[in-house]
């Protein structure tokens, strides 16, 4: 909102009053949009528009004419000597040019409202960014509003106060008792002031706003001119608590200083360096502890900005207002500490901080220009905090935390946001000495102007569309370079200070990013990722795609979630961090429909997606029919190399599907559809069979596809080079369940041969190869790392069983595969077969030629795909398929949790899909979940 500026901003202090059309209840806040156009009700109510020179120029000089300037310049140089002195203010300079060049760039990119620097952060890069800026500009306010109020005291203490060292007063005016705690009465005093004028009379305060700066300017001008007005003279320094007389009789260090004018011996002497002790705070002065106390003398930077919402042409006004006044501040700083090096020997500069005032022509003057500056800055700085705060109350980026700050008076003033802020300035002041807590102050808001430069960065390197400020004056190199600057010299000044404020900071981002609040501002976050994943998406070259760094990247049809939840996560876990895209069909026909009906689905589908807990995509597509659905999402789901190679199906049966979104014991979280006092997460069409009568489908049975446009569909797949899984008995699935087994009770089933295909066993396939890959896979998630792997392998009698394990064993071996491996007989299974083959007999002769061409054709494609479906399906007999389904019941005990078996490729002739269907529904009967899979492309490698 305000950073450290003595002009108020109009729009903080008294827009609630000229904004509303009605005065709002005690203890509400206005009812009014956050970001909604502030518009009074009424022309002439509305606050004349500012220049430049009012508007920004102005409060950006009160913002760093303060404290610095009339009771630290001569610190800064008998302490660091004029090279060094010069050497600080070019380092903070280059740092607060870089930031005044982000500063611009953001508040001159498209039309601000009032807020100031935390509304145009929070608007321009989202709650995260927004949200933590905003709470440590609160508390650099807070801080900078106590640094003023000691600064005052002190000011006050060295006028008024008695010597604390016990010494004769020099003044009949020095009748305040000195002490710590005498101080701390002060400094709350004048804090209680400020509070009175920001509960009564902030907008009497922002008229007054000119007239102090007349008076700031004029007092300048004195101190100038006194340099060259005043003659040399001795002056009395001020007594310390921390000097005592050394044996009681001479005192240890000089009482006078001499302020010698212009001389060369003077200047000389003022050269180089002498760190000291501080005789307000007895610690010992270096470089950096200086640069701290200097610095705060070059914030306020944000002082103009904060008055976008009251400028005629903001972005014509704030970039030259803020640079005007930034050359102008620099100049006054070298200017004086030129003059003081040249005049002042470094006793007076080190023992007397307000020795300004004693070689002014006119000693009140100065004390005048401290005491309003000072003034002006506390009171300007506890306003911005607790407008700060206000702001973040009701933008609820913090939930019910920050909930009363949002409370009103009747003429519309925060007062319990200036309460608040003001506690937190009573805290501080406890601290005692200005010099204590500069370095706290200075770290503050290195660390905001760092993080201003961080979000202008973001803002350039997302390469957004709107992300065009007419001022163009900046690059990421400067922000780069602000940013080092900043963290440079926050390290320098106090590591573990720097280090603090860092961690907090970030704990704020983390925090603000969790509790998720709602928004329409926009995420930076989001930008930047969307940068990133498009030059990482192009850099992914298909063409050098490799088996060895082959992953599944699943398509999951699902028709209705309810009841596919158990399959969803299943195949969460079988992606092994590939790609992952939930894809659904909905029939119909857009020339019919008004607009497009997914639009409005795709809220509860990624609703869904967080629910479960999953990482996948979200993909919808509106056909005339589910193939034709299926194909559109095989063609154009993914991106560059990132697409689909897997497309899984949940099985064709007659079993009636059951809700697992409203059943607690196998959802995550409560029930999606019964929440207390709060609408459903997502919105899915009931279940077929759930007794509503709707949807009857085109069998009458609630189903919107048939066998034989199913089995096309698998066909489709395959001829599209994508592997196919079938998913049966995952209805039931619970994942929780299954993984809560105990150790040794794990088990996940392989059979990795074609068992419709009796006569062509082969264990080293394509297909079977691809099984053995997405087992060990989901073997290799950490869920399901304790699972044992089951290898069944198929042999006949008259074959050498030995062998064939030995064979396997190598195999798996070579594959880094570790799996058990155990041999099932099932020659009475194969013995069933033949038996049906020999009713057929020898095969006859063919009668005719086209007979004959016929049974060639029909050999030649059984010989050409050795791994599928067979061509005379009609001679697999129910008989066999049953006693195939038992030998697989029988085999494993005790049962696994899933099944991986093979499934053969669709008959190429279209008029055998139903018996294909109803042959895989024989096996897989009763089995539990099962996944029946087809691979086309070769997964697995041995090579390294």
């Amino acid at each position: 909102m305000t950073e450290r500026t003595p002009l108020l901003h109009y729009r903080l202090s008294a827009s609630v009053n000229e904004s509303e059309p009605r005065c709002p209840e005690p203890g509400q806040a206005p009812a009014r949009h956050p970001g909604a156009p502030r518009h009074g009700s009424a022309p002439q109510r509305q606050p004349k528009k500012l220049s430049i020179f009012f508007g920004v120029v102005i409060p950006t000089l009160l913002s760093m004419f303060s404290v610095v300037v009339f009771l630290r310049i001569g610190f800064m140089v008998g302490q660091s000597g004029l090279y060094q002195s010069i050497a600080m203010l070019l380092v903070a300079y280059f740092i607060i040019c870089m930031t005044v060049l982000s500063v611009c760039a953001i508040s001159t990119n498209g039309a601000l409202d009032a807020g100031g620097a935390y509304y145009m952060i929070s608007r321009a890069l989202g709650p995260e960014f927004g949200g933590s800026i905003g709470i440590m500009f609160f508390l650099a306010n807070v801080c900078g509003s106590a640094l003023y109020v000691l600064g005052l005291v002190e000011a006050i203490v060295a006028t008024f106060g008695v010597p604390e060292d016990g010494s004769v007063a020099t003044s009949p005016f020095q009748v305040l008792p000195s002490g710590y705690w005498w101080s701390v009465l002060y400094a709350t005093g004048v804090a209680l002031l400020c509070l009175l004028v920001c509960l009564v009379g902030a907008h009497i305060y922002a008229k007054a706003t000119f007239l102090i700066f007349l008076v700031v300017m004029f007092v300048l001008g004195t101190i100038f001119v006194s340099f060259f007005a005043v003659g040399p003279r001795a002056i009395v320094l001020p007594g310390s608590a921390f000097n005592p007389p050394a044996n009681g009789t001479s005192p240890a260090f000089p009482t006078t200083g001499n302020f010698t004018g212009f001389k060369l011996d003077t200047l000389l002497g003022n050269l180089g360096a002498d760190y000291t002790l501080d005789y307000t705070t007895n610690t010992m002065m270096t470089f950096a502890t200086v640069f701290a106390v200097m610095f705060n003398g070059c914030t306020g930077i944000m002082a103009g900005s904060n008055m976008s919402g009251d400028l005629k042409n903001p972005s014509f006004s704030i970039p030259r207002g803020t640079i005007t006044a930034v050359i102008f501040t620099f100049i006054i700083y070298n200017l004086l500490s030129i003059l003081v090096a040249c005049s002042c020997d470094r006793v007076l500069l080190q023992r007397d901080y307000s020795f300004l005032r004693d070689i002014n022509i006119w000693n009140p003057f100065v004390t005048v220009g401290v005491y309003s500056s000072t003034l002006s800055a506390a009171m300007s700085n506890l306003i911005g905090a607790s407008r700060i705060l206000y702001a973040l109350a009701r933008d609820d980026l913090f939930g019910k935390v920050l909930s009363p700050a949002k409370k009103t008076s009747r003429s519309g003033n925060p007062w319990v946001s200036v309460l608040l802020s003001w506690f937190l300035v009573q805290l501080v002041l406890f601290s005692g000495k200005l010099n204590t807590i500069a370095s706290i102050v200075t770290i503050f808001f290195l660390l905001v102007y760092a993080a201003v430069d961080l979000a202008c960065l973001a803002l350039e390197w997302a390469s957004a569309p709107n992300f065009r400020p007419t001022f163009r004056y900046f690059t990421w190199h400067t922000c780069v370079l602000g940013i080092v600057g900043c963290v440079v010299m926050m390290f320098l000044i106090n590591a573990i200070y720097a280090s603090a404020s860092i961690a907090f900071m970030l704990l704020l981002l983390l925090l603000i990013h969790y509790l998720s609040p709602t928004s329409s501002w926009g995420y930076i976050s989001q930008a930047l990722i969307f940068h990133q994943v498009r030059k990482y998406l192009l850099m992914l070259d298909v063409r050098k795609d490799h088996v060895k760094f082959w992953r599944p990247q699943v398509l999951l049809m699902v028709s209705n979630p309810r009841s596919s939840v158990g399959l969803i996560r299943f195949i969460n876990d079988i992606k092994k961090s590939g790609l992952y895209v939930l894809g659904h069909v909905q029939l119909g026909d857009l020339d019919t429909l008004p607009s497009d009906p997914l639009q409005s689905k795709y809220d509860s589908w990624l609703s869904l997606v967080d629910h479960l807990n999953i990482k996948a995509f979200v993909n919808l597509t509106l056909a005339d029919s589910v193939r034709h659905g299926v194909q559109h999402l095989l063609f154009i789901s993914g991106l560059g190399g990132m697409r689909p190679n897997t497309l899984v199906l949940g099985f064709y049966d007659d079993g009636l599907p059951r809700d697992k979104l409203v059943d607690p014991s196998l959802s995550v979280g409560q029930p999606s559809d019964s929440s207390e006092g709060q609408p459903p997460l997502f919105h899915f069409s009931t279940l077929r069979g759930s007794g509503d009568g709707r949807d009857l489908g085109e069998s009458g049975d609630g189903k919107v596809l048939g066998p034989q446009e199913y089995v096309a569909i698998l066909a489709d797949a395959m001829k599209m080079l994508k592997n196919v899984v079938l998913a049966r008995h995952f209805n039931d699935f619970d994942r929780s369940r299954v993984l809560s087994a105990g150790r040794g009770t794990l088990y996940v089933d392989v059979w990795p041969v074609n068992l419709l295909r009796p006569d062509s066993c082969s264990y080293v396939d394509t297909c079977s190869l691809f099984l053995l890959q997405l087992a060990c896979i989901l073997n290799m998630v950490r869920a399901w790392r304790r699972a044992t792997l089951r290898l069944f392998l198929c042999v006949e009698e008259g074959r050498s069983v030995r062998g064939s394990e030995e064979k396997l064993g190598q195999l798996l071996k070579e594959l880094r595969i570790k799996a058990q491996v155990y041999s099932v007989p099932w020659d009475q299974q194969v013995a069933l077969h033949w038996q049906r083959q020999g009713e057929w007999g020898n095969k006859p002769r063919p009668q005719s030629p086209g007979e004959e061409k016929e049974q060639r054709a029909e050999e030649e494609t059984d010989d050409q795909y050795a791994n599928s479906f067979p061509s005379n399906a009609t001679r697999l007999s129910d008989d066999y398929l049953s006693a195939v389904n038992r030998l697989i019941l029988d085999s494993a005990r005790p049962a696994p949790a899933v099944r991986f078996l093979y499934l053969p490729r669709p008959p190429a002739d279209t008029s055998r899909y139903t018996t294909y269907l109803q042959q895989l529904q024989l096996m897989t009967r009763d089995l539990g979940p099962t996944l029946l899979i087809h691979g086309v492309t070769p997964v697995i490698t041995t090579d390294l």
